[in-house]
This record gives C-alpha cells, structure tokens and sequence, in this order.
C-alpha cells in the first residue's frame, strides 16, 4: 500500500467490524449530534443547559421551569433565555430571576444571558399529570319499603346485569 491509500484509509470513518473490537459505544454518542442540532435550533448553543438543567438551578427552582429557547439579539451582547414556568409558582421564579441568570451564567463560562423572560402555563402534557379521584360517595340505605318495592318492579327482568344496573340507578333517584 502507498503512503497516500494509508492516509486516505485514516481519514475514513471506522468499519462496523472496527468499531466492535473497540466494545460498546456510549448512547450519547450515538444520539449527540441529532441532539445537538435540534438544540441549536432552539438557540442551545450547549446541550448542556437542557440536560443538566436540575443540576444548574437546583431542584427547587427545576421542578416548577424549565428552559425552553434561547434567542439572541440583533444588535449588543446577551441572549434572553425564555423559560416555561407553571402559573402558581411564577412570582417565585420571576423574585429569583438574577439567581437563575447568574447560575445559568457560571455554566457557560461566561454572561451569556443577559435576560430572562417567563413564559407562564404548565410545565407539563396532560398525560404527564396524575389525575386525582375522589372516592365514591357512599349511597344511603333506602328504607324498607322503598328497597322491597325497587325490588319488585325490576324482578321481571330476565338479564342479570340489566336488572342490577337498573337497581343501581333506581336505588340512586331513591336516595336523592
């Protein structure tokens, strides 16, 4: 082999047989540059911001906002870092605006945001909530005439599963 095929060879990205004498390779890896370029279209110059995000402002301030973009000016220095904050919690985070500024600041390096602007709804889908339930009311106990006489008006009815949803809901209007 000549000096240039052995340069030409180097240059190339590594077989599928290489790569698995090396062992594994780390899902970030796999993913980063996909990650990275969606990122960057929301402004994140470094992804860093929105996967360390709990560990840049805490967990107080991270369970209520979120990052959502950063935009940057046209004209001066410093970028807005626009946040999702839920509405209940939004006059807290917006009292700890300068905090936030300079915790996001230090992961840069260096005062990259200038501004911070609030974005107020919930942080989170509807299927990420858990929905509350409330026990059912217990029902109050018809009287003795009232049940034997529910009793004889439904006791025609050959289903089984017809007459007791029928006594269910007889039993309800009763006990109104």
């Amino acid at each position: 082999m000549s000096r240039d095929s052995d340069a030409k060879l180097q240059n190339d990205k590594p077989s599928a047989a290489t790569r698995r004498a090396r062992g594994f390779t780390h899902t970030g890896g796999l993913v980063s540059d996909r990650v990275r370029g969606v990122s960057e279209k929301r402004g994140f110059a470094q992804v860093k911001l929105l996967t360390r995000w709990t560990e840049i402002v805490g967990t107080e301030i991270a369970t209520h906002a979120r990052p959502v973009k950063v935009s940057y000016a046209r004209e001066g220095f410093g970028a807005t870092l626009t946040l999702l904050v839920d509405g209940a919690h939004a006059p807290e985070i917006q009292m700890r605006l300068h905090d936030i500024q300079q915790m996001v600041n230090a992961c840069y390096g260096y005062n990259a945001i200038s501004r911070i602007k609030l974005t107020q709804t919930a942080t989170h889908g509807f299927a990420e909530l858990s929905a509350e339930f409330t026990p059912k009311p217990q029902q109050k106990p018809l009287r003795p005439e009232q049940a034997d006489a529910l009793h004889r008006d439904t006791s025609g009815i050959a289903d089984d599963g017809l007459r007791a949803s029928l006594e269910r809901l007889g039993h309800s209007i009763l006990t109104r």
